[in-house]
């Protein structure tokens, strides 16, 4: 078997005695053989198993596809990309080779990843994908549901920001994999406030003990979420908003000062955000600006970075508020905080506590091309970021001056008041290529 899932080692005989070695290119089958049982595989699947030189997958694939190869056929325990491609190399005599891979192979597998290894090498290997069922096609068949109107999320094996995509979605599937995965998934389900919500837990679907469970968070246990599981979660109340921008009084505040939401739009267009950005919050306050960027799409991380306690204890409550899991929130002071984290893609500044020079010198190493925008009120500010555009530390800058008004009520009256001027100052970020430019 294979020790821990990670070490690989050959399973029974290697040498073969049905391949014969030659000039031609070899085909390498990727199959989905289902959800794990035998029975799930289709006659596809079935045939490449039965008619190849050789099988290669993890343990657990290897057991559900051995009662149907031929007798005699080699198997080789291995998962890892670069691990088969070593045995392909080493073993040029299986001219055909079928590599088994959980549910499908197009449904986040590691078929990707060596389909990718293989095209490098064309001319010697050609390689079918052949479909398998997903996990998440048989729970909503056991379940009796469909499964293309809902949102997917994979925690296999890694950890994910989720909370956020269930809260704005009446369907989740969620992928869990690796030790304590469910317990996690049940644990942050109720510390955003979301136990309204129903929890359906299909584990070791398609084997004779296979078990789905329903009900809400707080209802389940850690055992029902156990080891490899599909999770169909389903939201009776998601969130209706279809932008996000959020009004100042939603925010819990404090005596924290806060970026206005006048200021915090213009601020984020200027910030540009893309798919899978990292972000930076700097002098992150109550999390405003955290908030509505994380709330741009789920796949956007962003690390608040912030020095005073009270404000601190706010980004949590502000984060659990709006269910904004995307938000890491960093205590500290940029920018010795700022040193473990990964490399950021956009970084807000809205407080720098005389240490601008500074900051902008660390994100910069660690990505050259990283967006800035600065917000300034007074003078000072403005004048450091002035500076620091002559010493190169700000490149392509543009200061924008926002001044806004609301209105109040004064006796039958209707009178503007005006909220403190703020400089917003943009500047890096990748330059788009020339056909793409206005």
């Amino acid at each position: 078997m294979c020790e821990d899932g990670r070490k690989s080692m050959r399973c029974g005989d290697t040498q073969g005695n049905k391949a014969q070695t030659g000039g031609e290119s070899r085909k390498i089958f990727l199959v989905g053989i289902g959800p794990g049982a035998a029975g799930t595989m289709t006659a596809e699947a079935l045939d490449a198993v039965r008619g190849s030189d050789c099988l290669i997958g993890a343990q657990r694939m290897l057991e559900a596809a051995g009662s149907e190869r031929a007798e005699g056929t080699p198997v080789f325990c291995e998962y890892r990309a670069d691990g088969i491609l070593s045995y392909l190399r080493e073993h040029p005599q299986f001219r055909s080779v079928a590599v088994l891979l959980s549910g499908d192979g197009g449904f986040y597998s590691g078929a990707k990843k060596l389909e990718d290894l293989l095209a490098e090498e064309a001319d010697r290997y050609e390689v079918q994908r052949i479909p398998g069922i997903s996990s998440i096609a048989c729970l909503a068949a056991r379940l009796g549901t469909s499964w293309e109107d809902g949102a997917v999320v994979s925690l296999h094996g890694q950890e994910g920001n989720f909370i956020q995509t269930i809260d704005r979605n009446k369907k989740t599937f969620l992928l869990l994999g690796g030790a304590g995965a469910g317990e996690r998934m049940l644990r942050r389900l109720t510390e955003y406030g979301m136990d309204h919500v129903t929890v359906c837990i299909g584990r070791r679907l398609s084997y004779p003990d296979e078990c789905i469970r329903c009900g809400h968070p707080g209802e389940l246990s850690k055992a029902d979420a156990d080891g490899l599981c599909v999770v169909m979660v389903l939201n009776p109340r998601p969130n209706p908003a279809a932008g996000c921008h959020i009004r100042d009084e939603a925010f819990l505040r404090g005596n924290v000062p806060m970026t206005k939401e006048e200021v915090r739009a213009v601020s984020l267009a200027k910030l540009e955000l893309t798919q899978d950005a990292v972000v930076y919050d700097i002098g992150a306050g109550t999390g405003s600006v955290s908030v509505e960027a994380a709330g741009c799409r789920d796949s956007i991380r962003v690390y608040a970075v912030e020095k005073k306690a009270e404000a601190v204890e706010l980004l949590k409550q502000n984060r659990r508020r709006f269910r904004a899991d995307g938000i890491c929130i960093v205590e500290g002071e940029a920018p010795g905080a700022l040193e473990s984290l990964e490399a950021p893609t956009h970084v807000f500044i809205g407080g720098s506590s005389g240490n601008l020079r500074e900051i902008l010198s660390i994100v910069l190493e660690k990505n050259p091309d990283v967006r800035i925008v600065i917000n300034a009120i007074s003078l000072e500010t403005l004048e450091e970021a002035v500076s620091a555009a002559k010493e190169g530390l700000l490149r392509d800058v543009q200061v924008t001056q926002v001044a806004a008004a609301r209105s109040r009520e004064l006796g039958r009256y209707h009178m503007m008041t005006g909220l403190n001027p703020v400089f917003i100052i943009s500047a890096g970020g990748k330059e788009q290529p020339a056909g793409e430019k206005e």
